[in-house]
């Protein structure tokens, strides 16, 4: 599988149509307790989108995007355990790339558990859990607003797999979580999280103290269906009106108009990068 993520590369351990876009705004109310007035409106994109390790150059998307099957692209804006180089992932790039049509989605790979089974460069403790998470998150924000990505944006936090029966590192991984979406909050950036059914996006969905998780949940479940609903794994009143996107396979090689990528699919519905 490509290395989207430094952690990618031991998942398997771990773990032994075009769209249409929304302006609107849905989820204010699980994204934070100001009042709806006080944040830019959501931008929601409907529809499939693909994640690649690193970003593709302009030529190959304005390729894709005229094939018209994908109308969503997500990118790894930072963290230090982001797996690959981004040498087409500019503030340029980002405008010109929405200009053609495409909605962005932005991921930051943070620090990962203190019980997860890969190489990381970044970990917290159960002790650093919640300064890493704020850490994380601004450098999250700077990194974003580089881009253009203004404020009323989602930032999606990239949880790789670990142990959930392991409590006393659950319980870490949602302080950091919480810590790192109180953090985006407060600077008006929405929340997201993504990972996986069985395990960091479960951890989420389940837990029994919902204060200060992220508003919007990115679930990979590698079963090829294209849908948000049909599959949805936990309670089907959690993340509703625009809050959920799944990954539903990995390490897609496509070639379209003679470009040819190795992606993930998503299907989406859900917050994307509001451009300026």
């Amino acid at each position: 599988m490509p290395k989207h993520r430094l952690s990618r590369r031991g998942r398997h351990v771990a773990l032994a149509v075009t769209g249409v876009v929304v302006i609107a705004g849905a989820g204010i109310t699980a994204q934070s307790s100001m009042a709806a007035s006080a944040w830019p409106a959501q931008k929601t994109y409907v529809g499939r989108a693909f994640d690649t390790c690193t970003a593709p150059s302009l030529t190959a998307m304005k390729a894709w995007k005229q094939d018209a099957y994908y109308g969503g692209v997500a990118v790894y804006v930072g963290g230090r355990n982001r797996g690959c180089a981004q040498p087409n992932l500019t503030r340029s790039w980002v405008k010109s790339v929405d200009t053609l049509g495409w909605r962005i989605i932005p991921l930051y790979v943070g620090a990962q558990p203190p019980c997860q089974k890969s190489g990381n460069k970044e970990r917290f403790t159960s002790a650093t859990a919640a300064s890493v998470g704020a850490s994380n998150a601004n450098d999250a924000i700077a990194k974003a607003s580089a881009l253009g990505m203004k404020t009323g944006s989602p930032i999606y936090l990239n949880m790789e797999a670990y142990d959930t029966a392991d409590k006393a590192c659950n319980d870490a991984t949602l302080a950091y979580v919480r810590s790192f979406t109180r953090t985006l909050r407060a600077k008006s950036y929405r929340a997201g999280l993504y990972g996986f059914s069985s395990s960091s996006a479960k951890a989420v969905a389940t837990a029994k103290d919902r204060t200060d998780l992220p508003g919007n949940l990115w679930y990979a479940l590698w079963n090829g269906q294209d849908t948000t609903t049909k599959d949805w794994p936990w309670d089907p009143k959690l993340y509703t009106d625009h809050s959920r996107a799944h990954q539903y396979k990995a390490n897609s090689k496509e070639t379209r108009r003679g470009h040819t990528l190795t992606v993930d699919r998503n299907a989406w519905d859900a917050p994307v990068a509001i451009i300026g």
